[in-house]
């Protein structure tokens, strides 16, 4: 009799969830995660033993055995590496820049500089040059016939009225992406941005760019804030302006790199997956603490919280560390490409790529009447913090599942006023993280992940 007591009272939590109002479940999930959370113990861990961790670098290869050894403890059903080969570009050195003249008189002011992620060095004597300061693209190719060998410095700003600063980031991005190769066209020897942020400070910030073969590959860097609008000040008088720029950035061979997943399944065999991850790399200047360590840890306190209370899944859920957002997007190609080989069924994936900040919604790329169907969820979460489930919205990692499987997409969406303050540049650290503002992301990440585990789509 005492064993078959034993038997009734453990094995109701299986499907506990299931069995009581979802507002109970998600404040349990709450309840638990406020008092319980590892998420700040785990990122202080991964920002200050492993800190700045650019794919296909040692410190990178050290956040996969962290990660893969931090999952094991959380004791999922199985755990394992999905091996893929990453790009390697290292900095090389410090990057410099001064203006060496203005008009007839020599100046040595320095200018603070990252160089752009992927770019190549200017060799060690550097690269001088007369800059061409233009506000964007289109004022560039009016100038055309004056780049032939000089610096072309991109102005473009964040447009201060878009109310959400990643709609800015979204907009500015392409100076960075491509503005090497669109200044190289017309004979410019290298190119200077304005860093992709509203910060106030003189931080610059990286971030990855490209180069289109058809044309020289020349070296490319960020400016911190202030010294954009000096430079920008001084060009635009007419006296013209020397700089020169010092950058050591190569890219090495390929090498090999990992994503690391963990799983939960359910009592019975299922070929459909539900994803939930963040990515693992960062840039090299930083601790990566909102980009995207915060992502990945709230990825592994959602794991830790469905273990505690005992949740089973209907579907197999997947808690993947992706490899390689930053300069290349290896890691979610390589989830795709062995997704699809094994003809599994992705219904969803979630991803925190946003900073650990206070929730505010989720953005979805999903049908209308998907969306549709879930916005009673809203009441659900909203004691939390979040109050939209909006069209628009998932992220770089599990773009590829939506092209390749249709995969409804969401994108967490905290308050994102100081993100871009932070974002690729050396302030993301541990210290900029609030422990509260992380946890309650996780609390959100949770409630998510089981209302469409529960309800479907």
């Amino acid at each position: 009799m005492k064993k078959l007591l034993v038997i009734l009272f453990l094995s109701p939590l299986a499907g506990y969830a299931q069995e009581v109002p979802d507002s109970t479940f998600i404040r349990q999930i709450s309840d638990d995660v406020l008092r319980n959370g590892r998420a700040y113990d785990l990122l202080r861990e991964l920002t200050k033993k492993i800190g700045a961790r650019l794919s296909g670098s040692p410190q990178f290869a050290r956040a996969v055995q962290w990660g893969e050894q931090s999952m094991r403890t959380l004791k999922p059903d199985t755990v394992f590496l999905q091996s893929c080969m990453l790009p390697h570009w290292v900095r090389g050195g410090e990057d410099k820049a001064e203006v060496v003249a203005i008009g007839n008189k020599k100046q040595l002011r320095s200018l603070n500089v990252l160089a752009l992620g992927n770019s190549l060095g200017s060799g060690s004597k550097g690269v001088t040059g007369q800059v061409l300061a233009v506000a964007d693209f289109d004022e560039l190719e009016q100038r055309r016939s004056e780049v032939k060998g000089k610096i072309v410095y991109y102005n473009a700003a964040f447009n201060p009225t878009n109310l959400r600063p990643g709609k800015s980031y979204g907009e500015t991005g392409i100076y960075r992406r491509i503005g090497a190769s669109r200044a190289a066209k017309y004979g410019a020897v290298a190119i200077l941005i304005r860093s992709l942020t509203e910060a106030t400070d003189n931080h610059p910030h990286t971030g990855v760019m490209a180069y289109n073969d058809s044309f020289p590959k020349i070296p490319a860097a960020a400016l911190g804030n202030r010294d954009a609008d000096y430079l920008w000040n001084v060009a635009r008088q007419g006296a013209p302006v020397s700089v020169k720029l010092t950058t050591n950035g190569k890219l090495l061979p390929d090498t090999p790199g990992h994503n690391v997943i963990a799983e939960l399944r359910p009592n019975t065999a299922s070929n459909e997956y539900i994803t939930i991850g963040g990515h693992l790399d960062s840039w090299d200047v930083n601790e990566g603490a909102h980009d995207d360590g915060t992502g990945v840890v709230q990825t592994m306190e959602v794991l830790r919280v469905f273990k505690a209370l005992g949740y089973t899944p209907r579907h197999n859920i997947r808690f993947v560390l992706f490899a390689n957002e930053e300069n290349g997007s290896r890691g979610s190609a390589k989830y795709m490409e062995e997704a699809k080989a094994r003809g599994e069924k992705h219904l969803f994936a979630l991803e925190s790529d946003a900073g650990g900040f206070t929730p505010r919604g989720f953005g979805f790329t999903a049908p209308a009447d998907v969306l549709t169907k879930m916005q009673p969820w809203v009441e659900l979460l909203k004691p939390y913090g979040v109050y939209e489930l909006t069209a628009g919205g998932g992220g770089a990692d599990i773009a590829p599942l939506n092209t390749a499987f249709g995969t409804v997409l969401a994108g967490f969406q905290p308050d994102g006023q100081r993100y871009f303050d932070l974002h690729h540049a050396k302030t993301d650290v541990f210290e900029a993280v609030n422990k509260r503002e992380l946890l309650l992301g996780a609390i959100n990440m949770a409630a998510l992940i089981y209302l469409v585990d529960k309800h479907g789509l």
